[in-house]
């Protein structure tokens, strides 16, 4: 049975049978999870584990925890962090270690309960006007750091078992506007966007999994990038990003049309998978239905993405907390 080109979730702590039939006939590639689907520990490893039974297979299992404002599994399930721009303000110097090792233990959380993915490292350039809905989960305003960071966040992630969706391709920086909310619009020159935004995400096109952006770039094309033909071709081509790609939440106010309708805008701009969540079951079998079955090229970044699956590597919980709170000077968590 072909895989379905989306990544879905559930209403609540437990599928209901009428999302089992969903999920075992729309065959979704994988899953993203919320605070609704959170309770204790052996719940969420039941959810996990029922999701992967609807679908047959060890399919991937994703979620939202950059830490601070974004981040679902909260006390006792899971440390509270500070917001990453914070935390990097904290660490100074050291940043790159302690980013290192605040995300190795998330991922060790993360991998606990069944959960083999997170959106996260944010590769988003921040400055004065960055909207403050992205702004505190960015990393820094300087290239350089920004990529150094993001790595290290990626290479937690990856030495944890879970692989690291890096976000948001090509550049949410500059929006001055909350995608959730309103379409974001960019009026920077081409030249100073590949000098700035997209340069990180050029240092960091090796990785395994990438989400798009809800934005307009003025420069490149009146249509938003995550349904931008356009824009998809140009991260392909000239950032070189050659993983898996997937959208950002098709359900967020930036992106016109219904969600089905943004589901076959994305596939046909070249997205290879549809992100869609907190809808009806009605709306998401017709997301489920508009972003059809991965193509050969999407299975192949989808196959290679998961090679980087492994088992985590070995971590000394006790050591490496202590090690973050020296560099940290204190405790950045809870």
């Amino acid at each position: 049975m072909a895989i379905g080109a989306c990544i879905l979730d559930a209403d609540g702590l437990r599928l209901t049978p009428q999302e089992k039939s969903f999920f075992r006939a729309a065959d979704p590639f994988g899953f993203i999870l919320f605070a609704r689907n959170i309770e204790s520990r052996d719940q969420v490893r039941a959810l996990c584990a029922e999701l992967r039974e609807a679908v047959g297979r060890d399919c991937l299992i994703t979620i939202d925890q950059e830490g601070g404002r974004v981040q679902r599994l909260r006390s006792p399930l899971a440390r509270d962090w500070l917001p990453p721009l914070e935390h990097v303000a904290r660490a100074g110097a050291q940043a790159a270690r302690a980013m290192y090792l605040r995300y190795r233990l998330i991922a060790q959380e993360l991998h606990a309960l069944g959960i083999d993915s997170n959106c996260a490292p944010v590769g988003d350039l921040a400055s004065d006007a960055t909207h403050p809905f992205l702004k505190n989960r960015c990393y820094g305003d300087r290239v350089d750091r920004v990529i150094a960071l993001a790595r290290a966040v990626a290479e937690a992630h990856l030495d944890g078992g879970v692989l690291p969706v890096l976000k948001h391709i090509p550049g949410h920086g500059r929006a001055t506007a909350d995608s959730h909310k309103d379409l974001p619009r960019v009026a920077a020159s081409l030249a100073a966007l590949q000098a700035e935004d997209f340069a990180v995400f050029t240092a960091l096109n090796d990785l395994p999994v990438g989400m798009t952006a809800h934005l307009v770039y003025a420069a490149l094309d009146p249509l938003p990038a995550t349904i931008s033909p356009e824009v998809m071709a140009m991260i392909r081509r000239d950032i070189g990003f050659d993983g898996l790609m997937m959208t950002d939440d098709i359900s967020m106010k930036a992106l016109p049309g219904t969600p089905a309708q943004s589901a076959a805008a994305a596939r046909q701009a070249g997205c290879d998978l549809v992100l869609y969540c907190n809808a009806s079951l009605e709306d998401r079998q017709a997301v489920a239905e508009a972003s059809g079955a991965m193509d050969a090229a999407g299975l192949a970044r989808a196959e290679a993405a998961l090679m980087r699956r492994q088992n985590p590597k070995p971590l000394d919980t006790e050591a490496t907390e202590a090690e973050l709170t020296a560099l940290m000077g204190g405790k950045v968590y809870v």
